[in-house]
């Protein structure tokens, strides 16, 4: 059965009933939806409901305050329509999907260790997977409520190969779920892609890639997209660590080391004094604006990471170096 949503004076889209939320509904319809996180946090898809019942699956989502919910407001990516409905919401074209999203069975085909809390691992479905450099898909790990984003690391290929840089969250469901139960040849629910901040091919400006912690995987597609491309076009790769252990993560790299196009730089910001790290400490923004030249704004920006570090990036670019933000792309997780 679908169920026939109406957007207040625009388009209309169909929503399997007990599959899709609102929000996948209208991305595989093509509608611009708002949105960025796909999973609660962000709050960018709210809207609001004019007729028609829907069912939270996340009713304690931090993407809605107080005020939120006071006003009556939905997050579109929790809300699953129990019939017809009619919303209001404003589109707009920056969020179309390049790709259309979809769902698959995925089979979990490999898992290397990178450092003891981050892992990458590898799914194929029957399918060619279709993303651009730089976006992420949503896993249902068994017996873990809900969906996870998780960025992919690769590029996409004929081959159906999906691969992901995890970390392993402390108590979280999720990520944990992924870890510890999901066997090699067994099945998890692959839906995407989505996102934004991916790979845009009009850009001629040399590429800067930002990394924190498992924000690694989706820079590490941006770089191998960029450096997959014909062209004198150069890739500096930031990555901020906080001490020796996470320097595992570089095997990642290990296809991209000695390209002559790539500038790599590592940081740490609590190094282990009795393991001897000769190299920079502090925070990757930081070692960011030491190790390229100004002005910042001959450069296109991708970054991705924790929030303190997104935050902290924004502002070192937007408010000290006046990089236009249509040069900047990230997608906000929290």
């Amino acid at each position: 059965m679908k169920h026939q949503i109406t957007i207040e004076g625009g388009s209309a889209f169909s929503v399997a009933a007990d599959e899709d939320t609102l929000l996948r509904g209208a991305l595989r319809a093509g509608i611009a939806l708002p949105h960025e996180c796909s999973v609660g946090g962000c709050g960018a898809c709210r809207f609001d409901l004019l007729s028609g019942l829907v069912e939270s699956i996340w009713p304690e989502a931090p993407g809605l305050s107080e005020r939120d919910r006071k006003r009556g407001k939905h997050l579109a990516c929790q809300s699953r329509p129990l019939g017809d409905c009619t919303i209001r919401v404003r589109c707009d074209d920056t969020y179309r999907p390049v790709v259309s999203p979809g769902r698959w069975a995925a089979v979990l085909q490999a898992r290397r260790e990178l450092t003891p809390d981050m892992s990458e691992f590898t799914f194929a479905v029957h399918a060619p997977a279709e993303f651009r450099p730089g976006q992420y898909a949503l896993l249902y790990p068994p017996h873990a409520p809900g969906a996870r984003a998780y960025s992919m690391s690769n590029l996409p290929n004929a081959d159906g190969i999906w691969q992901f840089v995890i970390r392993r969250v402390p108590g979280g469901a999720g990520s944990n779920a992924l870890f510890d139960q999901v066997e090699i040849g067994q099945t998890v629910t692959l839906d995407g892609p989505y996102g934004h901040a991916h790979l845009r091919d009009d850009n001629a400006r040399d590429i800067v890639c930002i990394a924190g912690g498992s924000g690694l995987a989706p820079m590490l597609s941006v770089a191998r997209g960029a450096l997959a491309q014909e062209g004198a076009q150069r890739v500096h790769f930031f990555y901020g660590g906080r001490s020796q252990p996470d320097l595992g993560a570089m095997a990642a790299l290990d296809d991209l080391v000695g390209d002559n196009r790539l500038a790599l730089s590592v940081v740490l910001s609590a190094p282990g004094p009795e393991l001897g790290w000769q190299g920079p400490t502090g925070f990757v923004h930081a070692e960011v604006e030491r190790v390229l030249v100004a002005p910042l704004d001959r450069f296109e920006f991708y970054f991705a990471g924790p929030p303190p570090m997104i935050e902290a990036v924004q502002a070192l670019l937007m408010h000290t170096h006046r990089v236009p933000f249509e040069q900047m792309h990230f997608d906000r997780f929290v």
